[in-house]
């Protein structure tokens, strides 16, 4: 079993910050992705950013240079630090991982159950 858990949602004014964790764990054996993604009342759940293991990192273009996703790859731990946060920002952001684990070697998605983002003053 693998359980993927975020955190550090909230309402925050325009101009804003927040930070975003996700806290993997269970039967892992490597973690190939992770990756955040966000989805909007009416949208299409989106890429918002994502991590290698190999440390490439993608960003969706909306980003802008705002928000930088990392790792503590000692704790299977993924943050997205948010800044100049805008209401468009408003969303669930959900985690998702590529892993390998125990009972099987094949990459698998899995993903949180989503922290909610509001931007509003």
């Amino acid at each position: 079993q693998v359980q993927v858990v975020e955190s550090g949602g909230d309402l925050v004014q325009p101009g804003g910050s927040l930070r975003l964790s996700c806290a993997a764990s269970g039967s892992i054996v490597s973690i190939s992705v992770m990756g955040w993604y966000r989805e909007a009342p009416g949208r299409q759940r989106e890429l918002v950013a994502s991590l290698s293991k190999g440390g490439e990192i993608n960003y969706a273009d909306f980003v802008q240079e705002r928000f930088t996703i990392s790792r503590d790859s000692a704790k299977d731990t993924l943050y997205l630090q948010m800044n100049s946060l805008k209401p468009e920002d408003t969303a669930v952001y959900y985690c998702k991982i590529v892993v390998k684990t125990r009972s099987s070697l094949l990459n698998q998605d899995y993903w949180g159950q989503g922290t909610q983002v509001t931007v509003s003053s």
